[in-house]
């Protein structure tokens, strides 16, 4: 047995070359096995995520152009629904206005027609008043002077 001298926590001697050069091949063989793959998957899911927040962008981007439609149409449709009521109300008032028109008119007749009659009427009575006071006054003084006039 060789006494040793030195005391040293690491000697270069032949078993660190062999121990570096498996270290180096350990190196090669995990990185071929373990180190590629698991790059190659987070590589695939950062493009996997990269696409979603890409497709996330595109969605609210069309989310946006849809919600301006929506208001366009749903602008659109109120201008559309206020001018139809604006029509309606004009057609409205100009058929109560027919209407209140026709009625001036058939009361403007009933009252000339009922002024006609009216008049009709009177001048009938004036008649048989004018014809009755003359019999009246004659038969009154036929009475006072006692005897008959004649006419």
């Amino acid at each position: 047995m060789e006494i040793v001298d030195n005391i040293a926590l690491i000697s270069i001697n032949e078993t660190m070359l062999v121990q570096l050069a498996s270290f180096l091949i350990f190196l090669f063989i995990i990185n071929r096995i373990m180190f590629r793959p698991l790059r190659k998957t987070m590589m695939e899911r950062e493009e996997y995520i990269d696409g979603l927040k890409t497709e996330i962008v595109e969605a609210d981007r069309s989310l946006d152009d849809v919600k301006q439609q929506i208001e366009a149409s749903e602008s659109a449709v109120r201008q559309e629904a206020f001018r139809m009521r604006e029509s309606l109300m004009d057609d409205a008032n100009a058929q109560a206005d027919g209407i209140f028109d026709s009625a001036r008119k058939n009361i403007d007749e009933q009252r000339a027609e009922a002024e006609g009659y009216v008049k009709d009427q009177l001048a009938e009575a004036q008649k048989h008043l004018e014809a009755e006071s003359r019999t009246l006054a004659a038969s009154i003084m036929e009475k006072v002077l006692g005897r008959r006039i004649a006419a």
